[in-house]
């Protein structure tokens, strides 16, 4: 199991519309990500710089390698017009580095 770290950008304003939508995740979407190894899956915000901050465990593809499916571009079709993005509509992902864990 791998724990992998990264961070997205919500634009300002939308806290509590991204916290709204992610309350109501689809249950086929969250079922794919289960399904693809992705567990103990969190997503924190910075209020000062409206950085995301997500966490998960992986045994198998990370939630932001599920693109290709359908149900994952629907849902960066409806979260697009509440956080920077790329041209094809998936969030502006960027990785991050472990540099300290206490298990």
């Amino acid at each position: 199991m791998q724990r992998i770290a990264f961070k997205m950008k919500l634009k300002p304003g939308y806290e509590a519309e991204y916290k709204k939508r992610h309350d109501e995740i689809w249950p086929e979407l969250a079922q794919l990500i289960k399904e693809a190894g992705v567990s103990d899956y969190s997503i924190f915000l910075d209020e000062e710089t409206n950085t995301l901050f997500a966490v998960q465990k992986q045994n198998g593809a990370s939630s932001q390698d599920l693109g290709s499916t359908a149900i994952v571009q629907k849902w960066w079709a409806y979260m697009a017009d509440i956080m920077e993005i790329n041209p094809d509509n998936s969030p502006v992902s960027v990785p991050l580095k472990e540099v300290f864990y206490l298990e």
